[in-house]
């Protein structure tokens, strides 16, 4: 069975209400179910990264952990944006910065739109792009 229809597969059993698309060209992505946030997970390149949005009365809070695969050591030393497509087809660019406290990535999306958002979290550590796609509702 394939990889990526194999969980798909384990997170609709697991019941997983935002199940993870990744696309990707020259690398392998993986979507897993396992996450210590209660967010949406992708491993590649060596790397973990989970996104975990939330809303607020402003808007959409988002959290982005982006640790190292096999020690799940947070990296926060990378520069990391968030492409944001919005319900009403309107784009967003959104920078995150790192919580040496919390160890992971915050930003805020102000907006009062509501319906399903597109995120793809660009992130450069040292010249490496490592980026992943999600998405949300609000």
């Amino acid at each position: 069975m394939h990889n990526t229809f194999k969980a798909l597969l384990i997170i609709c059993i697991l019941g997983l209400s935002s199940p993870v698309i990744a696309i990707a060209s020259t690398h392998q992505i993986i979507a897993k179910a396992e996450t210590k946030n209660v967010g949406q997970v992708i491993e590649s390149q060596g790397y973990h990264l989970e996104f975990v949005p939330k809303k607020t009365d402003k808007g959409a809070h988002l959290d982005f952990y982006f640790q190292k695969s096999d020690t799940h050591a947070s990296v926060g030393n990378a520069r990391v944006t968030a492409q944001v497509q919005l319900p009403d087809g309107k784009r967003e660019t959104v920078t995150l910065n790192y919580d040496p406290k919390e160890k992971h990535y915050t930003a805020l999306l102000t907006t009062k739109v509501t319906g399903d958002f597109k995120v793809t979290i660009l992130c450069d550590i040292n010249g490496k792009k490592v980026n992943g796609r999600f998405s949300f509702k609000r």
